[in-house]
């Protein structure tokens, strides 16, 4: 097996970890927690669920090697900036919910405040649908079979650079999920201390505080999950710090 190999393996197997503990956060959703807040201060629960559906199609597209470009590039991108500074320079504004402590993905709110249109979400129950598509969008990483360079406008990420990004993304996001829902759902050690580790070479001082919110102070003795969550900006023991 060639190193490239190895690595796109490597972060597919990252991200299916991340996928199957997303999906338990999203089986805990009901129409009844929608409007509930999140740890994404200024979004409620269904505007983290269009959140997290933009991040699952960006994801989607990346599996095939390029993510479709347009106006709404910047912040469907976003949560691969952190990968390449010179992505950073061909964004824009970064949503409400990132500034305040979440970890940038998708394409966010618009310019009035309102969720993106997407309405295949527009259902009783978004997270049914999320579920479906992170299965779809695993089951595209899966399929992969070379480590190529995922294109977005003439910038080049390394598909294992990806797959990582989007790890982290999306259990970070299954994380406020279940906090939203009032449900206890940790990050399982292993994962998270993998996912500290990307994030720390991911999300540094230059990123904040125009991508991330400055990052919260947890005891050195904390578990890993509390350092991964505080390093891209949230309190641990929300809703107590909210």
């Amino acid at each position: 097996m060639s190193d490239q190999k190895r690595a796109l393996t490597a972060g597919v197997a990252l991200l299916e970890r991340a996928i199957d503990y997303a999906l338990g956060s999203l089986r805990v959703v009901t129409p009844a927690a929608l409007c509930r807040p999140t740890p994404c201060a200024a979004w409620n629960l269904q505007r983290l669920l269009h959140h997290l559906g933009d991040s699952l199609q960006t994801l989607h597209e990346a599996a095939a090697g390029h993510i479709r470009t347009g106006p709404e590039l910047a912040d469907r991108t976003a949560h691969v900036r952190s990968a390449d500074p010179a992505v950073h320079a061909r964004t824009t504004t970064t949503p409400a919910c990132d500034r305040a402590g979440g970890l940038p993905a998708g394409r966010g709110t618009g310019a009035a405040g309102d969720p993106p249109a997407a309405p295949a979400l527009w259902t009783r129950n978004p997270a049914l649908v999320l579920r479906d598509s992170a299965t779809e969008v695993l089951g595209r990483w899966i399929a992969a079979t070379t480590a190529d360079l995922v294109t977005i406008h003439d910038r080049h990420l390394t598909s294992p650079m990806v797959a990582a990004a989007g790890a982290i993304e999306i259990a970070a996001h299954a994380w406020d999920v279940a906090r939203a829902c009032g449900e206890h759902h940790p990050i399982p050690p292993l994962l998270a201390e993998e996912l500290l580790d990307l994030a720390h070479l991911f999300v540094t001082r230059a990123d904040r505080p125009a991508q991330f919110a400055r990052p919260v102070t947890v005891p050195m003795s904390a578990p890993a999950q509390d350092h991964l969550l505080a390093h891209l900006g949230r309190h641990p023991g929300w809703p107590v710090h909210n």
